[in-house]
């Protein structure tokens, strides 16, 4: 028994001073184990800090982005309450299909300059035959409406101030037929003019007949003398285009100076020219089919 005791304790001192060697063979080792593991977590706490010169960098970017997040949203709050909403601009819709379309630049122009860059314009066609030419007056480059139009001229139509009745959107051009022998290329001059119903334009046209001769001679290439003068205060009367309605201002050989037909429920042209009448009237047709 004490034999066996005595064994063990052998074994239990030899184990421990095997140890206490090896720990001493070692201890440099394992020091610099200890030592480098301090470091890393060292390093990674660091890394971690917020006192860290690229987590410093981190944080400012991420506070920047925030308050850039914040002025963004702050704006669109603000747009949303105002009334600064961004206007757009309209599409150009032409009334008919136009062979050719034109813009002439009115602003500051008197009625007699308005005229002249009309009649100009229509003078010298670059359309076909039967083709019609588009113009439309602008101020800034914006197409300008029928009652900015009769301003301009100062005429004495009223349309009234809803374009729900009458609308602000009109066509003035000319169809090139070819039968003016002293300008083989000047067009005959219209006008179209669009509105609700019949019966929410046909008084005020009425009314404007005393003067619409007056307002217009000019587009048409009438000059007033002696000789014309008369035209100023004669009568139109009723007549018949195309199986259509209208009224008629006739000289005194019976020409037709100036008209203003029925072409449809919620068409009217000016015109004096039968010809152009056939052609505006076939092209609001075929616009009122493709609807």
């Amino acid at each position: 028994m004490e034999k066996n005791n005595e064994i063990k304790n052998t074994i239990v001192e030899t184990y421990a001073g095997d140890m206490a060697e090896v720990i001493e063979n070692d201890k440099e080792g394992l020091i610099k184990k200890i030592i480098h593991g301090e470091e890393e977590h060292e390093q990674e706490k660091n890394n971690l800090s917020p006192e860290s010169k690229k987590n410093r960098l981190f944080m400012l970017i991420g506070i920047l982005l925030i308050m850039l997040g914040l002025l963004v949203l702050s704006f669109f709050f603000l747009k949303k309450d105002g009334n600064n909403t961004v206007s757009v601009e309209k599409q150009f819709v032409p009334i008919i299909f136009n062979d050719q379309s034109v813009f002439l630049e009115v602003l500051g122009f008197k009625k007699e300059e308005i005229v002249q860059t009309v009649l100009s314009e229509i003078s010298n066609l670059k359309v076909k035959l039967g083709g019609v030419e588009g113009v439309y007056l602008t101020e800034n480059k914006q197409i300008i409406g029928l009652r900015r139009f009769l301003s301009l001229i100062k005429g004495n139509f009223v349309p009234g101030d809803n374009p729900i009745f009458i609308s602000n959107n009109f066509l003035m051009g000319a169809v090139f037929t070819g039968l003016k022998s002293t300008l083989p290329n000047a067009g005959d001059f219209f006008i179209l003019l669009k509105m609700r119903s019949t019966a929410d334009i046909f008084d005020s046209l009425r009314i404007w007949e005393n003067k619409m001769f007056f307002d217009l001679y000019g587009f048409f290439g009438v000059k007033i003398s002696a000789e014309t003068n008369y035209l100023l205060n004669k009568e139109f009367q009723d007549g018949v285009v195309e199986n259509k309605n209208a009224r008629m201002l006739y000289d005194k050989d019976g020409g037709i100076v100036m008209m203003y037909i029925f072409a449809n429920d919620n068409s009217i042209i000016i015109t004096d020219s039968q010809f152009a009448a056939h052609e505006i009237m076939l092209r609001l047709a075929s616009a009122q089919k493709k609807q």
